[in-house]
C-alpha cells in the first residue's frame, strides 16, 4: 500500500507540473525524485534504435558532465542498474564499485526504476544514492511512483498507429516556436562549427549549405561589428564565462540583420574550455527602435549614455562624449573601466538602481575638470541609462549663499554657546576654557590670555596656546609701562595691533617680550564691569591679521561678556578657596608616624565647590594601639562639613578615654542626634592591637573594608553591619579578626567606589581588582616597618587607586575619602608580662621583675623611675583592688608600663590634705611618666604609663623594637 507522504509528494509534482511536457516535465520529476532519496543525483534513459539496441540518456541532474560519458549510451547487454530493470520490469539497486563508471564515487550506489509499459518507447529513471545502502520500501514507492508521473507526460519517440493522437506541446515549447532561436556548436580542438536550423534560417543560410568553417562564420558578421565579436569571444574564452554580444549580420540576399548571440565555453576535465555553445536570436526590430531614440538622443544638450546588464557602454550622446570619452573609446566598455567614472560611489549606486529597478539621484564631481554635475539613474528593461547636467555654476551660487549663511548660524550659534558656557563657570579657569573654546574659532585665533586686575597691578592668571614657559614669564612679571594693554586698561578702548613690524612700530620698548609668545597678530581688550575695570583679554593670532570692522564690534562685545564672567569667577574662586581651606582644616594636617601602623590618606573634594563631610583620622593609644576611623556625613555644605569637624573632635576625645568601639559608637550616635534630625553618618572604626594583632571593628551604615594579606590575597571583610549614627539604637556589634604581620587595611568612603555611571558593587570589586594587581599593596622586603620608604609606596598606592577610580576628579559628584594602613606587629621580644602574687610582696616582686628586663634592654637610665611607677601602681592596686594582678612593659617608640587587676574601679588624682598619709601615689605616677591613664579590659581595668626612651640606649640601638 502507497504511504500517505508519497501521494503528498506527487501531488505537489501535479501542482508543480501543470502544462509542463516532454523534457520539463522529466526534469521535474527526475528532481523529486533525487530529493526524495536524499541522492546525489539522476538520470532518465529511453530506448533507442538502430543497429545496435540499447538505451540512451535523454535528461540528467546533479551529475557533472565528465562523469555522464560513461552514461549516455548503454549497450542491452551491458550488467548495468538501468539495464536490469528495464529487462526485469522491476526496480533495481546495485552498488557503485570503487572508481565505477565515469569516475562516480564509491560507496554510493544506483537505484533505477522502470517506466510503466504503456505503449511508448520504454524508459528508465535511476538515482544515484548517497550511501552503500538500497533505499527504504517508501523510497521504491517514491521512485516508481515518479516514473508513473513522468511515463504519462512523456512524448513517445517512437511513431504511434495512424490516428494516434501525439502528446501536446508545453508552453515553453510554443514559445520557442514563436520565437526562432538557432544554437550553434564550436570545436574548439577541430574548429568545426555546426548550425541548427534555426540558426541557417536566420542568418539565411539555405538548409545543408553552411560548411561548417569558422572563416564562413565569419564572412556572415558586419565587417565593422567583426573586431568587437572576435575581441567579446576571446574574452569569455579567456575568463571561462557567458558573454552577450550584439552585432550585425550580412546575408547571402544582402540584407543587414541584428542579432544578438550568448555564447558559453564549457570546460574539460583540466578547466580549459575545449567547446563553445550558444544560441542566436534577430533583434533587428529592437535595434532599429534604439537607433531612433538614439539619434533623437544625439544632439540633446544633457549629457545621456545607457549601460547593459552587463555593465557595458551601450549608447553614448555628443555631451556625454565631452565627459566620459568618444565612442570609439566607450562603447562596448564596462562602465567602470572608464577613467571619468572611476568616482566615489557611483558603482554602488548604479547597483543598487538596477538591483531596486528605482531611479535614483546622485551628484559627482569629476576629477579631470572639477566640474560638478548632477546625474540620474533609470533602470529600464535590460538597460540602465544616465542622464546628466552640468550644475557647477548653479553649485557655486549656492554654496557661497549657504556658506554666508552657514556663517552667520554658526556665529549666533556661538555666540549662544558661549553666554551658556560663560553663565555655567564657576572659576577663572571655567572661564579662559569658555572663551577659548568659543571665541577663538570666531576669528581663526589661535591664543588667549587672561589678565586680572588686583588693585594697581595686573597680572597674567591663565593663557591658552601660549608656551608653558612664556606663560610663566608672563605671570611673573609686570606689564611694562610701554605696552597697548595697559593704553587699552587706562581709557578703556580696545587696541588692535595687526603684524609684528606694527607692535615694534607703535611699543618699541615692549614688542620684543610679546614676540617671544610666537604671535603676529593681537586684539588687547579691557575687561570692563559697570565702567569699571577688572581685567583684560589678549586674543592673538599666528598670522598677521586685521579684523574688519564687523570682527572688530563682535569681539568688544564679546569681551563684555567675558568680563562679566570673570568678576563672578573671581569672587567664586575666593569663596570657594576659603571654604576648602575650612574643610581641610577640619582634616588632619598630617598622619602620625607610628610604630604600629604606616599610613596614607587621600581626600578628594567634589567638583563645582561643593563641600562635603566625608573625613578620616588616624589616632594613637596607649600601649601602641592605634585607632583608625572613617566617616562620611551624608548631605554636601557647610553645615554637613561642621558637623564632620563636630564628629573627629568627639572621636578624638572618645578614643582618648580609651573606650571600646561598641561604647565608642554608643557615644557618638548621641552626638549626632544632637545634631538634629536631619542629620546622619556613616563611621567604620577600627581598632588594632600591634601586640595581639587583633583588630577590632565597628561599623555604622559604611562599606566595608577590604584586606590585602602578606601573601597579595585581598579580601572583603565581613564585618557587623549597623544603622547610619543617627537612625541607629545602641548595642552597636563589633567583629574582631586576627591580622598578620604586613596586612594593608584600605578603608573608604562611598564616593571612592560609588557614582553616575558605576553602583556601589562593581565600584568595590574594582578596588579589589586593582589592589590585587598594584605590586605597593604587598609588603616590601626591601622596606623598614613605619620607614620614609614605605610611607612612599603607600602615597603612591593612593595616586594609583585614585587615578583609576576617579579619573575625572575635577568633576566628581560626591566628596571621597581614602585611608589605607599597613599593620605591623610589635615583636615579642619588646614584650614582657608577668602575673604577681597578691598581698604585700607584689610591689617588691614588680620591681624585681622590671630591673632584671630593663638591664636586658639596656634602659639603666629608666630603671628608678620605672620601678618607683610600678610600685606605686602595684601598691595601689593592692590596698584598693582585687587581683589578679599583671604587670607588662613594652618597648617602642615609649617604654610602656601596664599594670591591670580584676577591679572595675578606675583610680583618679584627688588632692591630698598635708594630714593626709596616702592619696599621693598617683601624683607621683604622673609626674614621673611622659603620660599616664587606664582604660577597660575584659576582666577588669589596667592603669598604664609611658615614658621617653633616652636618646642613645647603652647598646648603641635606637630602643624601639
Amino acid at each position: 500500500m502507497e504511504e500517505p507522504w508519497v501521494a503528498d509528494r506527487i501531488r505537489l509534482l501535479d501542482r508543480a507540473g501543470q502544462g509542463l511536457c516532454g523534457a520539463e516535465a522529466l526534469r521535474l520529476a527526475l528532481e523529486q525524485a533525487v530529493a526524495g532519496l536524499g541522492g546525489l543525483g539522476g538520470m532518465v534513459h529511453r530506448s533507442a534504435g538502430g543497429a545496435v539496441p540499447g538505451l540512451r540518456l535523454v535528461e540528467t541532474v546533479g551529475l557533472p558532465q565528465d562523469a555522464l560519458d560513461a552514461w549516455r549510451d548503454i549497450r542491452l547487454d551491458a550488467d548495468t542498474p538501468p539495464v536490469r530493470a528495464l529487462r526485469d520490469g522491476a526496480p533495481v539497486w546495485l552498488p557503485v564499485p570503487p572508481l565505477g563508471p565515469g569516475g562516480l564515487p564509491d560507496r554510493t550506489g544506483v537505484a533505477a526504476v522502470p517506466f510503466p509499459a504503456s505503449g511508448k518507447a520504454p524508459g528508465v529513471l535511476s538515482v544515484l544514492t548517497a550511501g552503500p545502502r538500497p533505499p527504504t520500501p517508501g523510497q521504491w514507492a517514491l521512485l516508481e511512483a515518479v516514473a508513473r508521473w513522468a511515463a504519462a507526460r512523456s512524448p513517445d519517440s517512437r511513431p504511434g498507429p495512424e490516428g494516434e493522437p501525439q502528446p501536446s506541446r508545453s508552453p515553453v515549447q510554443q514559445a520557442r516556436d514563436a520565437v526562432k532561436v538557432g544554437a550553434w556548436w564550436w570545436d574548439l580542438r577541430t574548429g568545426k562549427v555546426v548550425f541548427d536550423e534555426a540558426m541557417e534560417d536566420i542568418v539565411g543560410l539555405a538548409p545543408g549549405v553552411f560548411d561548417e568553417r569558422v572563416e564562413t562564420w565569419r564572412a556572415l558578421v558586419h565587417p565593422e561589428d567583426l573586431p568587437g565579436v572576435v575581441a567579446q569571444i576571446d574574452e569569455g574564452l579567456r575568463e571561462r564565462a557567458e558573454r552577450g554580444i550584439k552585432y550585425r549580420v550580412i546575408r547571402p540576399d544582402g540584407t543587414v540583420r541584428w542579432v544578438e548571440s550568448r555564447m558559453c565555453p564549457l570546460p574539460r576535465g583540466d578547466g580549459e574550455p575545449d567547446r563553445v555553445v550558444g544560441r542566436l536570436w534577430e533583434t533587428s526590430e529592437s535595434h532599429t527602435g534604439l537607433e531612433s531614440v538614439g539619434h533623437a538622443l544625439r544632439h540633446m544638450t544633457d549629457g545621456f549614455f545607457a549601460v547593459g546588464p552587463d555593465w557595458r557602454v551601450l549608447y553614448v550622446n555628443e555631451r556625454a562624449e565631452q565627459v566620459l570619452g568618444t565612442a570609439e573609446d566607450t562603447v562596448g566598455h564596462v562602465l567602470w573601466d572608464l577613467p571619468a567614472a572611476r568616482l566615489p560611489g557611483l558603482e554602488e549606486n548604479c547597483r543598487r538602481a538596477a538591483a531596486d529597478r528605482t531611479p535614483v539621484d546622485l551628484e559627482v564631481q569629476l576629477p579631470s575638470d572639477g566640474r560638478r554635475y548632477h546625474v540620474r539613474l533609470i533602470p529600464v528593461p535590460d538597460v540602465l541609462t544616465f542622464y546628466f547636467t552640468d550644475v557647477t555654476d548653479e553649485r557655486r551660487q549656492q554654496e557661497e549663499y549657504e556658506v554666508a549663511e552657514r556663517r552667520a548660524t554658526e556665529r549666533a550659534l556661538l555666540i549662544g554657546r558661549l553666554t551658556e558656557a560663560l553663565a555655567e563657570a564657576l572659576t577663572v579657569e571655567d572661564v579662559v576654557s569658555a572663551a577659548a573654546d568659543r571665541v577663538l574659532p570666531l576669528f581663526g585665533a589661535s591664543g588667549l590670555a587672561l589678565h586680572a586686575l588686583d588693585g594697581d597691578r595686573i597680572r597674567a592668571v591663565r593663557a591658552i596656546g601660549y608656551p608653558d614657559r612664556f606663560f610663566e614669564l608672563l605671570a611673573s612679571r609686570d606689564v611694562l609701562k610701554d605696552h597697548p594693554l595697559l593704553d587699552a586698561l587706562r581709557d578703556g578702548t580696545p587696541r588692535f595691533v595687526t603684524s609684528p613690524e606694527h607692535f615694534r612700530k607703535e611699543y618699541p620698548l615692549s614688542a620684543d617680550f610679546s614676540l617671544k609668545g610666537g604671535k603676529k597678530a593681537w586684539a588687547f581688550l579691557p575687561l570692563l564691569v559697570s565702567g569699571r575695570p577688572v581685567g583684560a583679554c589678549v586674543v592673538s593670532f599666528d598670522q598677521p591679521r586685521r579684523l574688519t570692522g564687523e570682527e572688530r564690534t563682535l569681539i568688544i562685545a564679546l569681551s563684555g561678556m567675558i568680563a562679566q564672567a570673570l568678576a563672578s569667577a573671581r569672587l567664586y574662586d575666593a569663596e570657594h578657596g576659603r571654604a576648602q581651606q575650612l574643610q581641610r582644616g577640619l582634616l588632619p594636617r598630617a598622619l602620625p608616624s607610628l610604630p604600629a601602623v604606616a599610613t596614607a590618606a587621600r581626600y578628594l573634594p567634589a567638583g563645582a565647590g561643593t563641600l562635603g563631610g566625608d573625613w578620616y583620622d588616624v589616632i594613637p593609644l596607649s600601649a601602641d594601639r592605634v585607632a583608625l576611623v572613617i566617616g562620611d556625613v551624608m548631605g554636601h555644605g557647610l553645615p554637613e562639613a561642621a558637623a564632620m569637624g563636630r564628629l573627629r573632635t568627639a572621636v578624638h576625645t572618645l578614643a582618648g578615654l580609651e573606650l571600646a568601639p561598641d561604647e565608642l559608637f554608643t557615644h557618638l550616635d548621641d552626638v549626632v542626634g544632637d545634631l538634629g534630625d536631619d542629620f546622619y553618618a556613616t563611621c567604620l572604626y577600627a581598632l588594632y592591637d600591634p601586640v595581639s594583632g587583633l583588630c577590632t571593628l565597628a561599623c555604622a551604615g559604611h562599606p566595608p573594608p577590604v584586606v590585602v594579606r602578606p601573601d597579595g590575597s585581598v579580601h572583603l571583610l565581613d564585618t557587623a553591619v549597623n544603622p547610619p549614627l543617627g537612625a541607629a539604637a545602641p548595642p552597636f556589634e563589633t567583629t574582631e579578626m586576627r591580622l598578620p604581620e604586613g596586612s594593608l587595611l584600605v578603608m573608604y568612603t562611598d564616593g571612592v567606589v560609588e557614582s553616575a555611571e558605576r553602583d556601589i558593587d562593581r565600584g568595590v570589586a574594582e578596588l579589589s581588582g586593582l589592589l590585587a594587581r598594584d605590586p605597593a599593596a604587598a609588603p616590601s622586603a626591601s622596606t623598614t616597618a613605619g620607614g620614609k620608604d614605605e610611607t612612599d609606596r603607600l602615597e603612591a598606592l593612593c595616586d594609583s587607586l585614585v587615578s583609576a577610580l576617579l579619573p575625572h576628579q575635577e568633576h566628581i559628584s560626591d566628596d571621597a575619602a581614602l585611608l589605607v594602613a599597613r599593620l605591623h606587629a610589635l615583636p615579642q621580644e619588646d614584650v614582657a608580662v608577668w602575673t604577681l602574687p597578691e598581698g604585700p610582696l607584689a610591689a617588691g616582686r614588680a620591681r624585681e621583675h622590671v630591673r632584671a628586663r630593663l638591664a636586658d634592654w639596656h634602659l639603666d637610665e629608666l630603671v628608678t623611675t620605672t620601678e618607683l611607677i610600678a610600685s606605686e601602681l602595684v601598691g595601689n592596686v593592692v590596698r584598693h583592688a582585687k587581683g589578679p594582678v599583671q604587670i607588662r612593659l613594652l618597648r617602642s617608640r615609649t617604654l610602656t608600663c601596664e599594670v591591670s587587676d580584676g577591679s572595675l574601679t578606675t583610680p583618679r588624682i584627688r588632692r591630698a590634705g598635708e594630714t593626709d598619709e596616702g592619696g599621693r601615689g598617683l601624683q607621683l605616677v604622673a609626674a614621673l611618666s611622659q603620660r599616664w591613664g587606664t582604660r577597660q579590659i575584659p576582666n577588669g581595668k589596667c592603669i598604664w604609663t609611658e615614658q621617653t626612651l633616652p636618646e642613645h640606649p647603652a647598646d648603641g640601638s635606637t630602643g624601639a623594637g
